[in-house]
């Protein structure tokens, strides 16, 4: 057992360790311009720890062990709150000590990131035991600590207190109902809910001089014969008419594009409307199109006039297989529109054709 000097000597030296946390502590609520900026936090969380206790000497005891739970709230990129409750114990020469309280925490990070370091005060109430004899009183803490984070939701946290305890007359301890005693607390912090993004910061775009742009007016992109500054219809399909604008008004298609006798479409018929297909994919216009199918002056009126409108069918069914999405209407017109003369080879393999007209509204 130690003696009253022991005790007088260790309990000065322990208030000195312990005003030397009470200053760090106070050190931590003065501005600090370094903090880096960073998303709000403000989410709760639960804090279980473990704690050991260095007994002042005026209680004269042995130094012992406790624990507790904290419930808290983030609230921006320093301050804390926090709500805990504790249990600690250890023998003394007037028997065992008992101590149960809680307090009300005021945390201070001087910064947030995977490791954060803190000050801390805190009060609260404390009832204490020792033996029989048992009394409630007023505490006070400051400290300092450290979080380090191993996950969003899960982060390591230690802190060294110095406590002030008054059990305001209780006489738990003959003598004096001031202690001074210093803990030790060691838990993990449980964050609720997800932990929010940082969002990237635009940066201001890079001022990019413009690139020379070239006279439109000696362009002409699609060889339509109108120049690109007033082209409306970018793109124009080969072999098509135009108007002032650039845009197509008719197309002929002309040369061997059916088997004979046959609407079937020939491969060379194909290889053209496959690139038809594509400008008006590229470049879609809204005009309606219909699709005329024309015949020479062989056969039948009748029979030409069915001929050319199952021709014309024929184009318009594979241009909508290809992707075209303009309306479009195939319409016969048999030997009826002659553009040579029917009396001749060249003049009838004129006239059998089929043309793409762009109707305007």
């Amino acid at each position: 057992m130690k003696n009253k000097n022991e005790y007088r000597k260790e309990n000065r030296v322990l208030k000195k360790s312990l005003l030397a946390i009470a200053s760090l502590a106070s050190i931590g609520f003065l501005p600090l311009g370094q903090a880096a900026d960073q998303v709000q936090d403000d989410r709760w969380y639960v804090a279980p720890f473990g704690s050991f206790v260095r007994t002042g000497g005026d209680r004269n005891s042995s130094d012992g062990w406790g624990g507790g739970m904290g419930i808290g709230k983030m609230l921006d990129k320093h301050f804390n709150v926090e709500l805990k409750g504790f249990y600690e114990g250890f023998s003394g020469a007037n028997g065992p000590w008992s101590l149960a309280g809680g307090t009300a925490d005021l945390q201070y990070y001087f910064l947030r990131d995977k490791f954060s370091p803190y000050a801390v005060v805190a009060a609260g109430g404390m009832n204490s035991c020792a033996s029989a004899n048992c009394g409630a009183g007023f505490i006070g803490e400051a400290g300092a600590g450290f979080t380090y984070e191993l996950h969003d939701n899960f982060l390591l946290r230690s802190d060294v207190r110095y406590r002030y305890n008054n059990n305001l007359n209780a006489h738990v301890q003959p003598g004096t109902d001031e202690f001074h005693d210093m803990t030790v607390n060691v838990g993990f912090v449980i964050p609720f809910g997800d932990k929010p993004k940082a969002v990237t910061k635009s940066e201001a775009p890079i001022a990019v001089a413009p690139a020379a742009i070239a006279d439109c007016s000696t362009l002409d992109g699609d060889a339509d014969g109108v120049n690109d500054c007033l082209d409306r219809c970018p793109g124009t399909i080969k072999g098509s008419k135009i108007d002032n604008s650039g845009c197509p008004v008719r197309l002929v298609l002309k040369g061997e594009h059916f088997k004979y006798d046959s609407a079937e479409l020939t491969l060379n018929a194909k290889t053209i409307l496959d690139e038809v297909a594509k400008s008006l994919v590229s470049y879609p216009q809204k005009n309606d199109i219909e699709v005329q199918g024309h015949t020479s002056s062989e056969g039948s009126d009748k029979y030409n006039m069915k001929l050319s409108q199952r021709r014309a069918q024929s184009v318009v069914d594979y241009l909508k297989m290809k992707g075209v999405a303009n309306k479009l209407m195939a319409k016969g017109y048999g030997e009826s529109q002659p553009v040579a003369d029917n009396r001749t080879e060249e003049g009838k393999s004129e006239n059998r054709r089929v043309e793409l007209i762009w109707i305007e509204y």
